[in-house]
């Protein structure tokens, strides 16, 4: 029955890369309603996180951020560090885009810390980490701070050749700077 929702996983997968978001919604959902059947608690977690990101393409915020906050609790329980950290920087993309600044900021930070102490962490998602809270502390005016994160993001994101990421903390220093 996992392959199951392993299946709905990648076919939901698939239909938002097609930008097909209520289908993509339907079937993290199934996965949802199936793993709770199973007592499969990592792949719930998973599905969750799938679900939220789908609630958040249809600017359902709220029933996205309540998907987040179970996976985070079920990967604590879990013992999952690193997805307990990605699911945390997107809880902390949301708030910030949400203009909840001070709970978007203690996100990052626990974010950040299980990022910096995990020997595993991929590259990108702290550069990504890095991003959203250099853009948080730029928008609380804590233009120092957010230099600093720009910084380290920018070499991050050049050491796993994301030209993008590059030119945006390029872009953002010299705006902090002016």
């Amino acid at each position: 029955m996992t392959s199951n929702a392993e299946s709905l996983l990648k076919q939901g997968y698939q239909a938002r890369r097609d930008y097909r978001y209520n289908d993509a919604k339907l079937l993290y959902a199934e996965a949802v309603s199936l793993c709770r059947s199973q007592g499969n608690q990592a792949l719930l977690a998973q599905s969750l996180t799938r679900l939220g990101a789908s609630e958040r393409d249809l600017g359902e915020i709220e029933v996205s951020l309540a998907h987040y906050e179970e996976a985070v609790s079920i990967y604590r329980a879990v013992d999952d560090p690193l997805s307990l950290a990605h699911t945390i920087r997107h809880i902390g993309d949301i708030l910030r885009e949400s203009n909840r600044l001070n709970e978007a900021a203690t996100g990052y930070a626990e974010a950040l810390e299980i990022y910096r102490r995990h020997p595993g962490t991929d590259t990108l998602d702290l550069a990504n980490t890095l991003r959203g809270f250099a853009l948080l502390k730029a928008a609380t005016g804590e233009k120092e701070t957010a230099i600093s994160l720009w910084q380290e993001a920018g070499n991050l994101y050049s050491r796993v050749d994301v030209q993008a990421g590059v030119t945006e903390s390029e872009r953002q220093i010299a705006l902090l700077c002016e």
